[in-house]
C-alpha cells in the first residue's frame, strides 16, 4: 500500500459562516421516510461523491470543511443518517444495515447507477455496508477514521455495552448534556468557535436512535468478507487518533491491499479541528479512486 501525506496548506474555516453548504432539501425514500439531503451539481462527466458521516455528527458538521474542494471537481451528494440531525425519523431501532439501504434508496431517487462512498468513523461502516448489500452501486470507496470492527479493546466494550441500556434512559438525560456529548463526540472538546452552529446541528438528534447507533457501531465486524472488495479504494488514515487508533485503521490496508493510503495528522476530528490537512489528503484519495474508476469503464 502506497502511503501519502499531505504538506498543501488551505485556508482553515474558523466558524461555518465560511464555508459554503450545497444545496439542501428533504427528499421522499419510498416505503423509507424522509431524508434530509445535500446535492451540489459538478462536472456532468464527474463521478458522484456520497459522503457519509459518522456517529452523533450531521452531514454539515462532518463535511462542512470540505464540500467546497470536492465540488470542484464531483457532484457531491450527502445525507444525514436516521435519527441523526434531520435523517429519517422513525420508530424502528437504528440498524447499519437501514443506513446502507437508505444511501441505495437515495441513488435510485437521484437516478444514480453508481457513486464513490466517502464514510468517517461509522459512515465508514456503513459505505461498507453498502458494498456487502448494493455492490452494483457503488463504483468506489474511500474510508476515513474508519475500523473494521469497533470494539476491541476493554475500552470500547465498556462504552459500546453500556451505549444499549442507556438508550432506554436517555429522556432523563438533561437536553444540554445530551447536545455537549454530541460536540465533544464529534470535535473533542466545547471550546470550539462552530460551538453554537454545531448545537443547532445536533438539536434535532432522536437521542434514542443515536444511543442505539453506538450499540450498533460496537457489533459491526466486517473482518470476514471486506477482503473481497473488487471497487477502487483509498483510506485516509489520522495518525493521532485517540478513538479509533491508528494500529486499528491499518487493518483496513492489510484486508484491501490495493487501498491507496493517505495520511493526516490529526486526531478523530480531524476533519474539522485541521481542515488544512485533511481535505487535501481527502481530495486526493477521492482522486486516486476516480482515476482508477475511469480506467476501469
Amino acid at each position: 500500500m502506497k502511503a501519502e501525506t499531505t504538506g498543501a496548506r488551505l485556508p482553515r474555516p474558523n466558524t461555518p459562516r465560511m464555508a459554503t453548504l450545497p444545496p439542501g432539501r428533504p427528499i421522499v425514500l419510498p416505503d423509507r421516510g424522509i431524508a434530509f439531503v445535500r446535492d451540489a451539481p459538478g462536472p456532468a462527466e464527474s463521478t458522484p461523491v456520497v459522503l457519509l458521516h459518522g456517529w452523533a455528527a450531521t452531514s454539515d458538521l462532518n463535511w462542512f470543511t470540505s464540500y467546497g474542494t470536492l465540488t470542484e471537481r464531483h457532484r457531491v451528494i450527502a445525507m444525514d443518517h436516521r435519527g441523526h440531525g434531520r435523517g429519517i425519523k422513525t420508530s424502528r431501532r437504528f440498524r447499519l444495515n437501514d443506513c446502507a439501504d437508505d444511501v441505495a434508496a437515495l441513488l435510485d431517487v437521484l437516478e444514480i447507477d453508481k457513486a464513490i462512498i466517502v464514510g468517517y468513523s461509522m459512515g465508514g461502516a456503513v459505505a461498507q455496508l453498502l458494498w456487502r448489500r448494493h455492490p452494483s452501486r457503488v463504483a468506489g470507496m474511500v474510508l476515513c477514521a474508519t475500523a473494521l470492527s469497533f470494539k476491541e479493546t476493554a475500552k470500547d466494550r465498556m462504552m459500546f455495552a453500556a451505549a444499549s441500556p442507556t438508550a432506554a434512559l436517555v429522556k432523563a438525560i438533561p437536553t444540554s448534556m445530551r447536545r455537549n456529548a454530541a460536540i465533544r463526540i464529534m470535535t473533542g472538546r466545547q471550546d470550539r468557535d462552530i460551538r453554537q452552529w454545531a448545537l443547532a446541528e445536533v438539536a434535532n438528534h432522536r437521542w434514542v436512535r443515536v444511543l442505539e447507533a453506538g450499540s450498533e457501531i460496537g457489533s459491526f465486524d466486517s473482518r470476514r468478507w471486506i477482503g473481497s472488495l473488487d471497487v477502487p479504494a483509498a483510506q485516509v488514515l489520522t495518525l493521532d487518533d485517540d478513538v479509533i487508533t491508528p494500529d486499528r485503521q491499518q487493518a483496513v490496508g492489510t484486508a484491501v491491499p490495493h487501498a491507496t493510503l493517505h495520511l493526516v495528522p490529526g486526531g478523530h476530528a480531524a476533519v474539522i479541528d485541521t481542515p488544512d490537512r485533511f481535505v487535501p489528503a481527502l481530495a486526493r484519495a477521492v482522486r486516486t479512486v476516480d482515476c482508477s474508476v475511469r480506467e476501469s469503464l
